[in-house]
């Protein structure tokens, strides 16, 4: 969500907060119903998501899904720039997540790249993760491709996180200090 100059926070806060898609829906997918009328037109068609990796430096605009199908080329370059960047391990990343994050832009409206904190992580990288802190999950859903760490610029990030946490879609993490939110697709909760 852009915030205005002036910054008008309450505004922001009821954009990033006034629909919650997932409530009424029974998944990540049924819920792209929800979507409001002009952009559902579009997302009837394709489904687009872009990235920053802040470790790598690479960016990406992928069209992941259009015309009902899922695009194995826009899925390909998806899960290029979410690979373990310590390893350049590739592991395929869950659709669910990447509807995730679609809706989720869509609820903040915006059309800026995420910026990736950390995608998917392969065994080794955790388990090294959790020798230097405890907030890494020794079976994290990063292992799994089903877990991503973002921030979003033009989106103030407590804003990003309750919208984030009205999708009731999965597990939200908040880190104001490091600057980003943990978004899965396991069992809500959040911390």
């Amino acid at each position: 969500m852009l915030l205005s100059k002036d910054g008008n926070h309450q505004q922001a806060r009821r954009a990033c907060t006034r629909r919650n898609f997932l409530r009424a829906g029974t998944g990540i997918a049924a819920s792209l119903l929800l979507v409001p009328l002009p952009l559902q037109a579009k997302s009837r068609h394709e489904r687009k998501l872009s990235f920053h990796n802040t470790h790598t430096g690479e960016d990406t605009a992928a069209v992941y899904w259009a015309e009902g199908t899922y695009q194995a080329d826009g899925k390909q370059e998806i899960d290029e720039i979410l690979r373990d960047h310590r390893t350049d391990e590739i592991y395929p990343i869950d659709t669910d997540l990447l509807d995730l994050l679609y809706l989720l832009q869509v609820q903040v409206q915006s059309n800026r790249a995420f910026q990736i904190i950390s995608g998917y992580r392969s065994p080794a990288t955790n388990a090294a993760l959790r020798k230097k802190s405890t907030g890494v999950a020794k079976r994290s859903y990063h292992m799994q491709g089903k877990a991503i760490d973002i921030r979003l610029p033009g989106c103030d990030l407590e804003n990003l996180h309750q919208a984030a946490l009205a999708m009731r879609a999965g597990g939200v993490g908040y880190y104001p200090g490091s600057g980003f939110i943990h978004v899965d697709v396991g069992p809500y909760r959040s911390w």
